[in-house]
């Protein structure tokens, strides 16, 4: 078995897997799996909207836009969000400068 993963490095698997650079648009089982990926990350970003409206997900599904980064700001960093998506580091790291501050 070989796995075939869109983009330029592989995650840790228990098969053999080869990277392609542009993999979606050069293998059409890269591209069917992209396509059934989204569709699943929209429907579990409009069931995350239900439960936490004030972020927007059935708006924006994750997506980095200026409202999702707002919502951020706004509301804070949620378990749910990707540690490593900037916005989100850069709130976290802002939270705790602020909560580090000593009042003059």
């Amino acid at each position: 078995n070989l796995a075939l993963i869109d983009g330029n490095r592989c995650p840790p698997l228990e098969c053999a897997a080869q990277a392609l650079v542009k993999g979606d648009q050069r293998v059409q089982s890269i591209s069917a799996a992209s396509i059934i990926a989204k569709v699943s990350r929209d429907r579990m970003m409009v069931e995350l909207h239900e439960q936490y409206p004030e972020y927007g997900f059935a708006g924006h599904k994750g997506y980095p836009t200026a409202k999702h980064r707002q919502a951020i700001i706004e509301h804070g960093v949620m378990p749910l969000h990707r540690r490593s998506f900037k916005p989100v580091r850069e709130a976290l790291q802002a939270a705790v400068a602020r909560n580090s501050q000593v009042p003059v």
